[in-house]
């Protein structure tokens, strides 16, 4: 029998307007990375701001490092980096516009990640 892995599921509701709030997701995400436990962040409402491309570089918080290094590294740890379809759809945001490694979400994925993972945390 398959041992089922841990999971944790975040959803991050801020960008520019709280960078400190924006960074948090992608910190805990990029730890639970490095523990082994499988990460997805979905960027909802104007959080989706932060998967256009150069939006991220302009957003930091201290003591955190650049949104954009945390996004990276999360991608490239094997972190899931979904993004809300009709919130995209509300701002006028391209699938082109969009960073490599970001993924569109609508209802459906979203409920599935949030039923797979143990642990759901929303900033």
């Amino acid at each position: 029998m398959e041992e089922k892995k841990e999971k944790v599921f975040y959803i991050a509701t801020h960008a520019g307007e709280d960078p400190e709030r924006a960074s948090v997701p992608f910190t805990l995400g990029k730890a639970a990375l490095a523990m082994d436990i499988e990460a997805t962040i979905f960027l909802h409402g104007s959080g989706v701001w932060l998967a256009t491309k150069g939006y991220a570089e302009h957003v930091r918080a201290e003591p955190f490092e650049p949104i954009n290094k945390l996004m990276e590294d999360f991608v490239e740890l094997g972190g899931k980096l979904l993004v809300c379809v009709p919130c995209l759809q509300a701002r006028n945001i391209d699938e082109s516009d969009l960073v490599e490694g970001a993924e569109l979400a609508a209802a459906g994925k979203v409920t599935e990640e949030m039923f797979t993972a143990q642990v759901h945390l929303v900033f």
